[in-house]
């Protein structure tokens, strides 16, 4: 991970002490460290200090934006290339317009006030055919808006309506599959839009923060209220540091200050008059900087976009308001499309995620996020940033969705925030941040609490001259052991905290002793066992023979602990198809040795010894058997498989060897063989919509669930990976994977030529990746909260511990938290997460991570405190896994319900009075509708005509254990333009956001969501690009659903080329590249990722659902 701040992590330990021998000095990374002067923590026992009312004098960086740019400005900040300023030839994609667009001038110096808008143009882009003037209400003018803002009503058809069918796409696109693709002749699934969670870092000022905006509403004419030519994102200089909360847009005529006119809903607070250069005074609900000019949308476009006809000579129009009770539900999409006139909110006027996610960047990224204060939100994920442990765990193993959380249980009834955490007990760190230290107390084993049993950790407080500490979790007082005593400094602190990790960081690893492990004896190194389906189909598509030349080299890379010289792991082979082949690869064979078990209904191994080997001892054995296998199989006629008994042969092999391990299976097709777990094929896409859907999510047989309890109980997990040319059940057989901690991958129409590079990538990925074996995590907290629910790839037998037969770096467990008592804001609470696991060269270790969060009497300081993409990534998996027990629609109501009440109660309590016409967002969290919308428009909850049955389970199991940088661009996919940027360029280009009106046609972009990339290619593209990056001399001899680009020796093709690897290098799958040509058939596919547009599946567009949401917190109000 780049960091802008190259400044070395400093371990905030002294010198190692000799009392301690026990205590490993070189898990310090090697740094022999002199006594670091401490930070003190301040937050352990009493409110943070810090917790600025006001920003300090000479702060050193700027607090997070403020929302949407005024009115219609689209803002780029200075010396960017402004977008929407099109080079010749370009042509605007999206709606046509008959209006000329009116945006004020954009690049704007920051100091210098705007001049107030003369007679530019309104602007207006409807749907339908050209509004008449009796017909338009105002666009922006009628709107307040301050910070983020908002929409317009949608029109009838534009909603929530039933899907509109697609023009006959089935069979129409290449194998280019989002998850996979499906053959000629069956539609491919095309993933619903998914959107990206981006996160305000909250500032902490004392009013509470919010955006507003008014969505146009009917009445008579009426002028926005306004003093002074003064715009809210400009400032007369001087740090700006605040903006009003409701500030109406500038109209298309520059009003004398002062000006304020009534419409039915009554005045609008004006504008205030700064009371001292630079700052306007703050209201409670207003928030965050004048708004920073917007990144990658220049000035406004200079024309707007047409095709065909050349729009009219603009008219001013006098501004109205319209009514929001006006606004259609989107359940009302059945109307006729032009029963109620639509009309456009400028897009650029409502939070922008592409704005939030920038900001937060210049503004978090050149600092290290250092963890030394309670209750911090951290920098977004979208943000590069370097961690400095100071006794929080890092945010990159524990995400909230809020750090200020409600003292009492009636306080987060009425504000409806989820108190979650996304854990990644095994999160990866970049180079830069040093590994958990491992801490060894010898035979004693770690120090507990000897009620709670929480581990030894920075809150605890030692009493008695150090002989003794209070537990910070259940507040017990606890003996210190002898050997463990050390005398405390004149603050209450013992002398040898810096030198200890567990007194001093946030995460940290204990050696566990035998108590800790299985029948009290260390476990053996873990095992890999390869099972390759030989099927015919297996055979034909040539994924046998690829697979094992792969594993001949693979198997040099399998996991190692620190700076061992070869892998403790050993490994093992079986292929099947209706029956299973076991191979003896011991190394005093000349061959391998084949066994038949046709006995699939009671499953037995039928050899110990040679079945799990040493790779180096056993090389030759295993290469000659990797040769064999192909040439076996070669001319069989088997299409029949077998699942269960398959999976049953490995965790019988682990068991007979007493170890834990994971099983690697190739399977391609339905097991339809007689055997336990047989499937039929169910498919049945008539159950969409009806109360029957969620049985297609759910397993066809308990014969999974019970394979899958068994595996985990012998710590056997299983990665899946899956090669349909049809339908394969993935509900079903992806219930072992995900019980068991394990992976699925899916490769629909797997064809050598094509996919080869994706699997190949993902299986050394996966076979290299660092596992924990064999895990349990248990999360305890702190009086007054308690975990009371759990999301993720595991299993539990009980309610408080999570079963884990494999933990990966990219997994996280997600846990929810009700209150059962009151907490206190002087003590804040807790959370300790304890994740015992079995490392890959057999230790049992017990890796801690422990975090302190603020408590509130004061809605707003939850709201302030909040983290909109941990809240998306909680609402995601709660959504994904409640179709698997209601029916989707009543899923998707209840997530729209907790949004309003959520945005309602903030309005109700927070906000400053205002009128009831504007839609006021918290700051932190105005970006919850857009994100919230893609989620409604996802695959799972909202399937288009082309989505298989497989894709939305597959999807579904993925999600639920993603992290929350990866929910972040899966539902709000990144869109980078590729020829706006210098080439000579080496960052990645801005991106901008993921709507079609976005798009040049004289430009190429890059889209990708962390499973899939688009290389989207503008008809008007110049010659010249499409030479250097496709070898070819015209725009119509691009190859469409191109999957790899010519390596060509220019300095586009290498940034364009370099770009890629970057953005697969950060995700955790090989995202497969497809190009798509503008109005090529592949473009419905490309469309299906612009997630603030409507979708073909009927979900609404981002201004649709912005409406929608006003309308439905108004009526909560009311």
């Amino acid at each position: 991970m780049n960091v802008n701040q190259s400044v070395p992590p400093v371990p905030p330990f002294g010198q190692p002490q000799p009392i301690y021998p026990g205590y490993h000095q070189s898990s310090y990374g090697g740094q022999s460290g002199s006594t670091a002067p401490a930070i003190p923590y301040g937050a352990y026992n009493g409110p943070v200090p810090g917790y600025q009312q006001t920003p300090p004098q000479g702060m050193s960086r700027a607090p997070p934006s403020s929302g949407a740019p005024p009115a219609s400005t689209a803002q780029a900040p200075c010396g960017q290339a402004a977008y929407g300023q099109f080079g010749q030839g370009d042509v605007q994609n999206g709606p046509s317009s008959t209006v000329q667009m009116q945006r004020l001038p954009g690049s704007q110096p920051f100091g210098s006030p705007l001049a107030p808008v003369g007679n530019q143009p309104a602007v207006l882009q409807p749907y339908g055919p050209p509004l008449t003037t009796a017909q338009v209400t105002t666009q922006l003018s009628g709107m307040q808006i301050s910070g983020a803002v908002a929409p317009a009503p949608p029109s009838s058809g534009l909603g929530y309506g039933p899907p509109t069918s697609l023009a006959s796409a089935s069979g129409s696109f290449p194998n280019s599959g989002l998850y996979g693709s499906y053959p000629q002749g069956q539609a491919p699934p095309l993933s619903q839009a998914q959107g990206h969670p981006g996160i305000q870092t909250p500032q902490r000022s004392a009013p509470s923060q919010a955006s507003s905006f008014t969505p146009p509403a009917s009445g008579g004419p009426r002028l926005p209220s306004m003093t002074g030519p003064l715009l809210p994102g400009q400032s007369f200089g001087g740090p700006s540091v605040s903006q009003p909360n409701h500030v109406s847009s500038p109209p298309p005529q520059a009003l004398p200050p002062g000006t304020q006119m009534s419409g039915p809903l009554g005045p609008l607070p004006p504008m205030h008059s700064p009371q001292q250069p630079g700052y306007q005074p703050q209201q409670n609900g207003s928030f965050g900087p004048a708004r920073g000019p917007q990144p990658n949308y220049g000035s406004p476009y200079p024309a707007a976009p047409t095709f065909g006809s050349q729009p009219g000579p603009p008219q001013p129009l006098p501004p109205k308001r319209l009514d929001p009770d006006a606004i259609p539900s989107p359940q009302l999409s059945e109307l006729p499309p032009q029963q109620k006139t639509r009309h456009r909110i400028d897009p650029d006027a409502i939070p922008s995620p592409i704005q939030v996610i920038e900001d937060d960047r210049n503004n978090r990224g050149t600092e290290p996020f250092v963890t030394g204060v309670r209750g911090q939100v951290p920098p977004l994920v979208t943000t590069n940033f370097l961690v400095k442990d100071q006794g929080n765990a890092s945010p990159r193993y524990i995400r909230c969705t809020s750090y200020n959380i409600p003292c009492t249980s009636d306080m987060a009834k009425q504000a409806q925030v989820p108190l979650a955490a996304v854990i990644k007990p095994l999160a990866r760190l970049p180079p830069e941040e040093a590994s958990p230290y491992v801490v060894d107390h010898g035979e004693s084993g770690p120090l507990r609490c000897n009620r709670c049993k929480a581990y030894m950790c920075p809150f605890m407080q030692f009493v008695e001259g150090g002989r003794r500490f209070q537990c910070c979790f259940c507040s017990c007082i606890n003996d210190v052991p002898p050997q463990y005593f050390q005398h405390l400094d004149h603050t209450g602190k013992r002398v040898d905290a810096y030198d200890r990790p567990e007194l001093s960081l946030g995460s940290y690893e204990f050696l566990a002793t035998v108590d800790y492990c299985k029948n009290n004896k260390f476990p053996s190194p873990p095992a890999f066992i390869f099972m390759i389906d030989v099927s015919y189909n297996a055979i034909r598509t040539g994924l046998v023979r690829l697979l094992c030349e792969e594993l001949k080299s693979l198997l040099d890379f399998l996991p190692r602990e620190g700076g061992a010289e070869e892998s403790a792991i050993r490994v093992g082979f079986v292929t099947y198809n209706k029956v299973l082949h076991f191979y003896n690869v011991k190394s005093s064979l000349a061959q391998p040795q084949m066994m038949v078990v046709s006995d699939v209904a009671d499953m037995f191994v039928p050899l110990l010894d040679g079945f799990l080997v040493n790779v180096n001892e056993s090389r030759a054995v295993i290469s000659s058997l990797l040769d064999q296998i192909p040439e076996m199989f070669a001319d069989t006629r088997e299409t029949e498989t077998v699942f269960v008994p398959v999976i049953q042969a490995g965790m019988e092999a682990l068991k007979a060897a007493e170890c834990a391990g994971k099983l690697f299976l190739f399977h391609t097709s339905l097991p339809i063989a007689e055997a336990p777990g047989k499937l039929k094929n169910r498919d049945d896409r008539k159950l969409i919509n009806t109360d029957k859907e969620k049985t297609l999510f759910q397993p066809q047989t308990g014969a999974y669930q019970t394979l899958a309890k068994e595996c985990v109980a012998q710590g056997c997990c299983v990665d899946l990976f899956l090669f349909p040319n049809q339908y394969v059940d993935v509900a079903t057989l992806s219930v072992v994977p995900q019980l068991t901690g394990g992976s699925v991958y899916k490769y629909a129409c797997f064809q050598v030529e094509n996919d080869q590079e994706r699997f190949l990538s993902d299986l050394r990925r996966d076979v290299q990746k660092v596992v924990g074996f064999d895990a349990v995590m248990r999360v305890r907290t702190s009086t007054g909260i308690r975990a009371v629910d759990f999301f993720g790839a595991f299993y539990m037998s009980n309610t408080t511990d999570v079963e884990l037969a494999g933990l990966d770096g990219d997994k996280t467990v997600t846990v929810e938290f009700k209150h059962d008592d009151r907490l206190n804001e002087d003590s804040g609470a807790l959370l300790q997460c304890a994740l015992l696991y079995t490392s890959c060269a057999g230790q049992r270790r017990l890796r801690i991570h422990n975090l302190a969060l603020n408590c509130c009497t004061q809605l707003a300081d939850l709201y302030r405190n909040c983290e909109t993409d941990t809240l998306i990534n909680y609402m995601a998996k709660f959504a994904y896994r409640g179709v698997l027990n209601s029916p989707v629609k009543a899923v998707r109501d209840t997530l729209v319900t907790q949004c309003a009440q959520i945005l309602a109660c903030y309005r109700k309590n927070c906000a400053s009075p205002s009128s009831a016409g504007q839609l006021i967002l918290p700051e932190c969290m105005k970006l919850l509708p857009v994100y919230l919308n893609c989620v409604l428009k996802s695959d799972v909850l909202q399937p288009g005509a082309e989505v298989t049955t497989d894709d939305r389970a597959y999807v579904r199991q993925l999600v639920t254990s993603m992290d929350v940088a990866e929910t972040n661009v899966f539902f709000y996919p990144r869109l980078l333009p590729l020829t706006k940027s210098p080439i000579e360029s080496t960052t990645e280009p801005p991106a901008v956001r993921a709507s079609e009106e976005r798009l040049s046609n004289g430009d190429i972009y890059l889209l990708e969501n962390g499973l899939n990339l688009f290389l989207w290619v503008g008809a008007s593209i110049q010659q010249g690009v499409v030479q250097s990056l496709f070898s070819v001399s015209s725009f119509s001899q691009i190859t469409s659903g191109l999957g790899v680009l010519p390596v060509l020796d220019n300095p586009l093709s290498k940034k364009v080329r370099g770009l890629i690897d970057s953005l697969r290098a950060q995700r955790s799958r090989y995202m497969k590249l497809i190009v798509v040509k503008q109005e090529d058939k592949l473009e419905m596919l490309f469309k299906h990722f612009l997630v603030e547009d409507k979708s073909l599946s009927g979900g609404a567009s981002y201004v649709d659902f912005l409406c929608h949401m006003h309308k439905e917190i108004r009526q909560l109000l009311s």
